[in-house]
């Protein structure tokens, strides 16, 4: 199956990112029909697409929408996620840089459907360009009446504004994100059914919808071409609809991001990479580097869906951060290295969290300096199953997935490092993965 662009169709065109030149290619038509509609049938409208959300989680976002009171009695506030900190995604970045008025658009579209006053973008701090893209995109659209007062004539009011984080992955949960933007310690809430949704009581304890970057540009195509013609696109998978935009890296020749229809195999978004280089298929992280690593055997006949991926192979589309390895490739150093990560992004809240991921990390320093103890890897495993579900917030099942997958597609790996301190992965490239005090392990 070929790369299906809808998304990144105009993304190289430098125009695209001006005003004029989203006009010249049907930018704002979903939002002028949108206007012309109830807000109950825009949102409609999105259920019938399909639409799920592209940070993750995959919740249908017509749900959200939908969450909204309808009775409008308190200012309602919308809000994107574009801190986008997972390691191996960077589509969220792109589309920012490239396709400003795609988010604005769709952001516009999302506000009158659940009547929101106000929206906020709360961008990654390091994210300077994205953020300037974003910036020059809003004041063009408010001096053209396509955001402020009475938007294009139709008596609806919304102001969108910029916010940069500080770079902290906890304040990509919804809850500490939102926690963050009032001057809050980025920290995560309670959660339903301890306490309201954010669509019940978010921002400010205000009604307030949470949707990210790729969400929310989704929405200018659902609104002009219509619900049921997105949902044609995905129509071969389970309950996936349109297209999916995969940050492809690792050892791929051509990484960068693709733009898929679901129902593509793993296998041909890595031929669109260019193949892998430097050897032979491994493995592969198909969603993020939270998500559960898979084997070359599993990725030869994955189909990408969100429940093709979990039922068959018990790992996610997640948010699209795909990375593929080689055969060169030590599992055990690279799962060792994505657990520094999570230990050190842990807000400390939750005990679970807290100490699980230093636990975690501190049996794995154990193994790669080549000091691994018989029954380290069932203790591994129990540590995952003290966090995982356990924790305040996503982050502590984040950390805990890697370790848990890792462990079940490549038990030989981490039985052999354990077993004769050094990785069975003899290879340059190898040595060069694990952290330098494990160096001498594999002289052994």
């Amino acid at each position: 199956m070929p790369e299906t662009k809808l998304l990144f169709e105009h993304a190289h065109d430098p125009q695209f990112r001006t005003l004029d030149g989203y006009l010249a290619k049907g930018g704002y038509q979903g939002l002028k029909k949108a206007l012309g509609m109830d807000r109950q049938a825009v949102i409609d409208q999105v259920k019938a697409s399909g639409l799920r959300g592209r940070g993750g989680a995959g919740f249908p976002t017509w749900i959200k929408w939908n969450g909204i009171e309808k009775e409008k009695k308190n200012p309602h506030y919308l809000i994107c996620n574009a801190d986008e900190g997972e390691p191996g995604t960077f589509k969220d970045k792109q589309l920012m840089e490239q396709t400003p008025f795609l988010l604005i658009e769709g952001m516009t579209i999302a506000g009158y459907a659940t009547q929101a006053d106000a929206g906020y973008i709360y961008i990654r701090g390091e994210f300077v360009d994205a953020a300037r893209s974003l910036r020059q995109a809003i004041d063009q659209a408010y001096v053209q009446g396509y955001l402020g007062k009475n938007i294009l004539g139709s008596g609806y009011d919304l102001d969108l504004y910029i916010h940069m984080g500080a770079g902290s992955y906890e304040c990509g949960e919804e809850s500490a994100l939102m926690s963050s933007l009032m001057g809050e310690r980025g920290m995560p809430r309670l959660k339903f059914p301890h306490a309201p949704l954010p669509t019940v009581a978010g921002l400010w304890d205000k009604p307030t919808v949470i949707n990210n970057v790729e969400t929310y540009a989704c929405a200018p195509f659902i609104l002009d071409r219509g619900g049921e013609w997105y949902a044609t696109l995905g129509a071969s998978t389970k309950n996936s609809r349109g297209t999916k935009l995969f940050s492809v890296s690792g050892h791929v020749n051509k990484p960068g991001n693709y733009e898929i229809e679901f129902g593509t195999t793993l296998v041909e978004l890595l031929d669109m990479a260019g193949g892998i280089k430097g050897g032979k298929l491994k493995a592969c992280i198909p969603g993020g580097s939270s998500v559960p690593i898979m084997t070359a055997e599993q990725v030869e006949k994955a189909v990408i869906g969100y429940e093709e991926l979990w039922d068959d192979y018990k790992t996610m589309v997640g948010s699209g951060g795909c990375m593929f390895f080689n055969e060169h490739t030590c599992i055990v150093s690279l799962i060792w290295r994505t657990a520094q990560f999570y230990a050190m992004e842990s807000c400390g809240k939750c005990t679970p969290c807290r100490e699980g991921t230093k636990w975690m990390l501190q049996i794995l320093d154990r193994i790669v300096r080549g000091h691994g103890q018989k029954g380290d890897m069932d203790l591994l495993l129990d540590v995952t199953k003290q966090i995982d579900g356990r924790s305040f917030c996503g982050l502590g099942d984040a950390a805990a997935w890697p370790v848990a997958g890792a462990i079940r597609a490549f038990p030989e790996e981490f039985e052999h490092f354990i077993e004769h301190g050094r990785s069975m992965v003899q290879s340059e490239e190898a040595k060069a993965m694990a952290p330098r005090w494990a160096q001498p392990a594999f002289s052994h």
